[in-house]
Order: structure tokens, then C-alpha cells, then sequence
């Protein structure tokens, strides 16, 4: 597959990383650094002291314009790992519910010497409209918006599947559930095409399907059997009712009995398949307890590896600012 041509709203003029917003239209080569970097910062969390100093005197807000546990918190673990100053912003309670415009609310936060902001949106484009208009002094990383993008989910996804498989050759990935809404899906296909898996497959019922799926480089499938057959890994998708403006599905349980992951139907994936999950699960929906508890699922492990690879994230994008500041300077003398 051809690499995507470079982005220069993410990347710096020397093709380091600035900003983090999306995957498909980076190179290979940085998705590779990161999960190599990534791999440096996996046993910060064993240490006595669970600290480095790359972001120490450095402010990282979180702007979570939508709910969220796992990925905030990763995030605020990720980035006081680094040393920074970390500020979680209520978005329920700021300027912005009482009539401030985001714009303005944006501009308050640059004023106090922010050096980061880490936005959830639940609108699409969100996170790039604020990355074209915020300070060129600040670094924005998605942690997902709208339907869009997540591309940090989707970079801990590829860290498990480079830890568990050692690479990308050859792989089948069957993606299944609620294709329709998932940013993490969106942004895992990508993923996966630039680092090279043989075959991306996304196994879902029409109604979950978006309509431009075949542009995306994954081949579908309705049937479930079908599309685990000889997968070497399977990510199981949550089923996004908060953005189902219409029955898509009959029900809960006929979806399960349909393309709900059980040991029996996992029977014809590859013998050493692992299972995946972006949290949060729900048991009897998407996944049988005996899968999701069982010993081909690496779900908790995803969320370990995800601070990691939110710490290389963060470091890169600062280390390529400091970088392009230090040129910039040295060009005016």
C-alpha cells in the first residue's frame, strides 16, 4: 500500500511529530517510532519511583468535552509519568456552559502557559479545527472525536498486537461489531494497512456498516464465522447506543447470538488468536465472559500497554516542537 503523503499540521517541517490527530496520513515510519518509544516506557510503571523528566516544567491540560475514564486517566497517568503539571478541565462546569465560546475558552487556557492540550470531542473534525487555531505553541493530541478518529486507542491496539505476533506480515485482523460508529475502528484500519497486516477484514451487519467502507481498505464480511475464519487477532467492538439515532438492531441478544465472541465461534480462528477489546466491555453483548476472561484475551494488558504508548505520544510531539523552535531560532541568527 502506498504511504500517505506528510501532513503538516502533525509533522514538522524535519517530519517529526507535533501534533497527534489522526493515522492515515502518516508515515510508516512514525507509527514505528512511536510503538518503538513506546516500548522504552513499558517499565516506568514497575519502577519505584514511576517517573521521567521529559515533560517536567511542561502544563498538560485535558479538555474531555465527552465522558470518559480510561482513556482520561490514562492520559493524566501518562503525562505525570512524564513529570508534567497536569490540569483536568470539568467541561460541565466551565466558561464554555455558561455561553464562552470554545475559541475564546481556548484562547484563557494559552494565555496561563499551556503547553499541551490532550481534547475529547464528541463532534467530527473538532480536534482538528482546534489544532489550526489554537497557539503554535501548543501541542494537541486527540483522544477522540466524533465518529472521526482515535488514534491513541488505535496505537495501543497495534503496541499489543507488535507485542503478542512480533510484527505485522502476514496477520489477519478481523475487526467485529459496530463498524458504523466506531472511531477506533476507523483509525485502527488505517493503522493496520500502513504497518503492513496481510488482510483487515470488519465483520458486522449492514445496518453497523458505514457507507464508505470500501474506500478504507478492509474487506467485509456479515457473517461472523466467515470473517474469524484463520484470524490471527480479533478486536471486538462496543456497541455505541449513544450514537444510534435510529434501531439499527433488533435487540441486545439477537445481536449476540449473531456476532457475539464465544469460545465455540472462535473455534475456527487461528489456534493462537488473541482477542481484543477497547473497553468498555459488555459481557453478553459483544463478548462471553468465558472470552473475555479467558486465556486468548490480552483486554487488560491493552490498557497497561496504553499509558505507555500515551507517554511516547506526548514526548514525541513535545521533542519534535523543541526541535523546530531550536531551528526556527538558530535560522534568525
Amino acid at each position: 500500500m502506498s504511504q500517505p503523503s506528510p501532513d503538516t499540521l502533525q509533522l514538522t517541517g524535519s517530519g517529526r511529530l507535533r501534533n497527534f490527530l489522526t493515522i492515515d496520513a502518516l508515515p510508516r515510519s512514525i507509527l514505528e517510532e512511536i510503538l518503538d518509544t513506546a516500548a522504552s516506557f513499558v517499565d516506568v510503571g514497575d519502577r519505584s519511583i514511576k517517573k521521567v523528566p521529559l515533560l517536567r516544567g511542561k502544563t498538560v491540560i485535558n479538555l474531555f468535552f465527552e465522558p470518559s475514564t480510561r482513556t482520561r486517566t490514562t492520559f493524566e497517568l501518562a503525562a505525570k509519568r512524564l513529570s508534567a503539571d497536569v490540569l483536568n478541565m470539568d467541561i460541565a462546569r466551565s466558561s464554555t456552559s455558561k455561553g464562552e465560546t470554545l475559541m475564546d475558552m481556548l484562547r484563557n487556557l494559552e494565555a496561563m502557559s499551556a503547553d499541551m492540550f490532550v481534547v475529547r470531542h464528541g463532534d467530527s473534525g473538532a480536534v482538528d479545527y482546534i489544532a489550526r487555531h489554537a497557539t503554535p505553541e501548543v501541542a494537541i493530541i486527540n483522544a477522540g472525536d466524533g465518529r472521526h478518529a482515535h488514534p491513541t486507542q488505535a496505537m495501543l491496539d497495534m503496541y499489543t498486537i507488535r507485542h503478542y505476533k512480533g510484527g505485522f506480515a502476514g496477520l489477519k485482523v478481523a475487526i467485529v461489531g459496530d463498524i458504523l460508529h466506531s472511531r477506533v475502528a476507523r483509525s485502527e484500519i488505517h493503522a493496520l494497512n500502513i504497518l503492513g497486516a496481510e488482510e483487515v477484514r470488519v465483520v458486522a451487519p449492514r445496518t453497523l456498516l458505514p457507507a464508505d467502507i470500501d474506500s478504507l481498505g478492509a474487506k467485509v464480511f456479515t457473517r461472523l464465522e466467515d470473517g474469524l475464519r484463520d484470524a490471527d487477532v480479533v478486536i471486538a467492538l462496543r456497541l455505541q447506543k449513544e450514537r444510534m439515532s435510529a434501531a439499527l438492531l433488533p435487540s441486545e441478544s439477537e445481536f449476540f447470538r449473531l456476532y457475539g465472541l464465544t469460545n465455540e465461534r472462535l473455534a475456527v480462528a487461528h489456534p493462537d488468536a488473541i482477542v481484543m477489546h477497547p473497553g468498555p466491555i459488555n459481557r453478553g453483548v459483544e463478548i462471553a465472559s468465558e472470552v473475555a476472561d479467558g486465556p486468548r484475551a490480552v483486554i487488560l494488558h491493552q490498557v497497561t500497554f496504553g499509558i505507555a504508548v500515551r507517554m511516547a505520544v506526548m514526548s514525541l510531539c513535545m521533542s519534535g516542537r523543541e526541535t523546530e523552535r531550536e531551528a526556527a531560532h538558530a535560522a534568525a541568527r
